[in-house]
């Protein structure tokens, strides 16, 4: 059995400054990537600064007029009348996404972008659309090789895989062996322990006084449940948030945790070296029923290459936390402002697992995943040829009003409250979703339990990302 030190030692150093958080498990697509010619507008055209830009797909037409295939392509220009780019991170933190995804899904639902800062894309914008991109990874790929599962591309020779950059066999092999621990049949074992920890938070909170939310309650409610899983030093458990904002950090954002690709490889370089100390107590010690314990035990990741380790940790550090982080912001944000939904869960309680669900739907957490096409194929009467990137925007399924009744409203009380695709799908669905619905629902129990009234004293601040759609701060006070 490979002990971890020396494999994750024979890291080469020049890896330490490659781009795009490719140490992380969801390396090369926290950040654009650098401008390639290709992927650049044409001469003559320009664009403001964080801007989202439309044009005509003209150089297809052109193609159609003086080309012998000329029919064929002009087809193609009249499936691709504009060029619409919804990759802006911007748009995420200033939260104005809706019109331009709503307008996708009336007109042009599966919609290709010719030009955006990570190259062309198709981007998939309705419920029934994406849950048939999910379920078929025999045409639609996850494989790092292939550039992964986000909008931006790893560059060839730099990838870092994990098991959600895989397609089965490979994929489930990894999946299985992590899964047992958030399985349904375990989460009663952590009950008692998330209940504790939940109304200590709670607790301590300060009344009639501002204090951040996210802060104080969502992140540390998180951290304390994936120190438990890793089996962490509880003492060092705010590395493992600080370790996922690393990896989800767009390093061109004035206000990210890190502002260089060089320094954020280095910092991920740490939570390997960290996370191979763990492995090494475990790996030569009876199985424990932890994270690390269970992927150096099993057959299918107890060998893993350096970079799939770090890549591996990466994913479940951050699958861990950003989900159900995000999500109990989220959910006192919307009923914050939706105070009628407050006092319907105060009068019926027994809607908390619908609240849980419908924060989950109306926030999206992750807002899309990205796959490539392995074959030509057709989706939704779209031609997408071999080696398209297909974007699934969870964050526009989720408001899909074919799927979902008043779907831009946040309402406690529907009839398939878990009816959304913000959990992914498939094979690929999330594999600790139900622990991150235990970990909400709990939550607001103990604040129902308390009779906590909150009121929003400033705005969010959000993200700038196109990826996670996070809660940096929200400010509230405790007004009973």
């Amino acid at each position: 059995m490979d002990r971890l030190p020396a494999r994750l030692a024979g890291l080469p150093a020049a890896d330490k400054h490659r781009t795009a958080g490719q140490l992380s498990g969801f390396a090369g697509c926290v950040g654009p990537r650098a401008f390639r010619a290709a992927d650049c507008p044409p001469r003559g055209f320009t664009r403001p600064r964080d801007s989202l830009y439309r044009r005509p797909d003209t150089t297809i037409a052109r193609q159609a007029a003086t080309e012998p295939n000329g029919s064929e392509a002009m087809g193609e220009a009249l499936r691709r009348p504009t060029s619409t780019d919804v990759s802006n991170p911007r748009l995420y933190q200033d939260d104005t996404w809706r019109p331009l995804f709503a307008q996708l899904r009336r007109d042009n639902p599966v919609h290709y972008c010719e030009a955006s800062a990570y190259g062309p894309y198709w981007s998939v914008t309705r419920y029934d659309d994406i849950f048939a991109v999910e379920l078929d990874h025999q045409n639609y790929s996850s494989a790092s090789e292939l550039g992964g599962i986000q909008v931006a591309d790893q560059p060839k020779g730099q990838e870092r895989p994990s098991f959600i950059r895989m397609d089965p066999p490979g994929h489930t092999a990894q999946r299985r062996t992590v899964a047992p621990i958030v399985a349904p049949s375990n989460l009663a074992n952590f009950d008692t322990l998330i209940r504790k920890r939940t109304s200590a938070v709670l607790d301590a909170l300060p009344r009639n006084e501002t204090f951040d939310w996210a802060e104080r309650v969502s992140v540390d409610l998180t951290n304390m449940m994936l120190a438990t899983l890793f089996d962490f030093p509880s003492e060092d458990r705010a590395k493992l948030t600080w370790w996922s904002d690393v990896a989800i950090a767009n390093v061109e954002s004035p206000d990210a945790v890190v502002h260089s690709e060089a320094e954020r490889t280095a910092e991920l370089v740490k939570m390997g070296e960290y996370f191979r100390k763990l492995w090494d107590a475990r790996i030569d010690a009876p199985p424990t029923f932890d994270l690390i314990s269970m992927l150096a035990h099993s057959d299918a990741t107890r060998n893993l290459e350096p970079r799939e380790f770090i890549g591996t940790i990466g994913l479940l550090i951050v699958g861990g936390n950003d989900t159900t982080r995000n999500s109990m912001s989220a959910g006192l944000m919307a009923l914050c402002e939706n105070p009628e939904q407050f006092e319907l869960v105060r009068a019926r309680p027994e809607l908390i697992p619908n609240l849980v669900s419908e924060t989950i739907r109306y926030h999206t957490p992750v807002l899309h995943m990205r796959r490539t096409a392995r074959n030509d194929v057709e989706l939704a009467g779209r031609r997408i040829k071999k080696g398209d990137k297909v974007v699934m925007w969870y964050i526009s399924g989720n408001r899909d009003e074919d799927k979902i009744e008043r779907a831009d409203e946040f309402i406690i009380d529907r009839a398939k409250p878990r009816q959304h695709l913000a959990f992914g799908a498939g094979v690929h669905r999330c594999v600790g979703d139900r622990l991150a619905e235990q970990q909400l629902r709990i939550l607001w129990e103990e604040v129902l339990a308390r009779d906590l009234r909150f009121e929003m004293m400033g705005p969010p601040q959000r993200l700038y990302s196109n990826f996670i759609r996070g809660i940096r701060s929200l400010p509230v006070r405790i007004v009973n």
